[in-house]
């Protein structure tokens, strides 16, 4: 461990200006060993992670929700002989224990990013295990960037400063919770990230009278329930264009879109694009349709006729129409081939019209 702490901490001190410029050629078996060593690496502190745990009001370390970070505190050291400018001796630590703190978001977003989308039940067992920690506010049904502070050091930073339920204390912080949903949208769990969707977790099905200003504006922060004025509960403030427009923007196109619209196959090696969508049935209208601009010129209709919910399916049937030539192909297949993928990438593509 230490040596890799010193290989760490040596490499960041050699390009803390620049880069050398020099370069290395890998070939790809090497790199690949490089990184399952890298990936090891990162597991085992992963596990260890989980084991060390957290701590805070509430919160006896047996959540089962990964945690954010850890304070290290030297237990022992010796003095190299050397002072910094004010006189303080630089020392060499010889041991370290560790401190743990409360829950906070960041750590099972990160956890999920790791678990692969079809591990249904273990992205389900974190999304349990914090909607049954201290990060969920059941008042508002929606999730705050950490769990109650009390009893913390100011030492954690400016955090302390502000009132539980404000801003990085305990606060709803949109962008943050914005990244738990988008996590629960990428792991598949369909049913219950649109629960929380419509729960009143995001905007667009918030009570604007309560959030104190449009719906179509992100907050930095939301007030949560932990704030001692209750008045102000569920109150955004801060307004601003924050990251959760671009969480958003990423949901909205694994919504419409899905994950991976193009890729080549491993067989044929040609370039396919399927269109796969997870759309609950109320998103349709009376007559079954639902529109999109895709890359913001191509029009795509998806005909729900059956009126289903569509969660990670992909179409029976497309319709595809252009723009510099009359007539339109029409592909009984749930892909597109090579040929319309690359009209479809050129822009060249008027409309699409698909049938599930």
């Amino acid at each position: 461990r230490a040596g890799r702490a010193t290989a760490r901490e040596t490499y960041r001190e050699d390009i803390r200006f620049t880069f050398s410029g020099e370069t290395f050629t890998y070939k790809s078996s090497d790199l690949s060993e490089i990184l399952k060593r890298f990936i090891l690496h990162t597991e085992i502190g992963m596990d260890r992670a989980m084991k060390v745990g957290s701590a805070g009001q509430g919160d006896d370390g047996t959540s089962g929700v990964a945690p954010s970070y850890f304070s290290y505190d030297v237990t022992s050291y010796t003095e190299t002989g050397e002072n910094d400018p004010s006189g303080h001796p630089y020392v060499t630590a010889l041991g370290f224990t560790v401190g743990v703190f409360p829950l906070f978001l960041e750590g099972p977003v990160r956890m999920m990013k790791t678990i692969s989308p079809d591990a249904f039940s273990s992205q389900m067992d974190v999304y349990s295990n914090v909607k049954s920690s201290g990060l969920y506010d059941s008042e508002q049904n929606a999730y705050t960037v950490s769990a109650s502070l009390v009893g913390q050091s100011i030492d954690m930073g400016r955090m302390m400063a502000f009132s539980p339920g404000w801003l990085e204390n305990q606060s709803i912080w949109t962008h943050m919770s914005y990244k738990f949903y988008l996590q629960l949208l990428r792991g598949k769990l369909y049913e219950v990230f649109f629960g929380e969707l419509t729960g009143g977790g995001m905007l667009p099905f918030q009570d604007p009278m309560v959030y104190g200003r449009s719906l179509m504006e992100c907050s930095s922060f939301v007030a949560s329930s932990a704030f001692p004025d209750s008045d102000q509960h569920g109150r955004g403030f801060l307004a601003r264009l924050s990251g959760s427009t671009a969480e958003f923007l990423s949901m909205w196109t694994l919504m419409f879109i899905g994950p991976h619209p193009f890729r080549v196959d491993p067989t044929s090696h040609e370039l396919k694009m399927s269109l796969t969508p997870a759309l609950p049935s109320w998103v349709f209208d009376e007559e079954g349709e639902a529109k999109f601009k895709l890359f913001g010129e191509i029009e795509v209709t998806y005909h729900n006729e059956e009126g289903k919910d569509l969660m990670g399916v992909q179409p029976k049937r497309y319709e595809v129409n252009y723009k510099w030539h009359d007539g339109a192909d029409v592909v009984e297949s749930g892909h597109l081939p090579e040929y319309i993928a690359e009209q479809v990438r050129r822009l060249d593509v008027e409309s699409i019209d698909a049938w599930f």
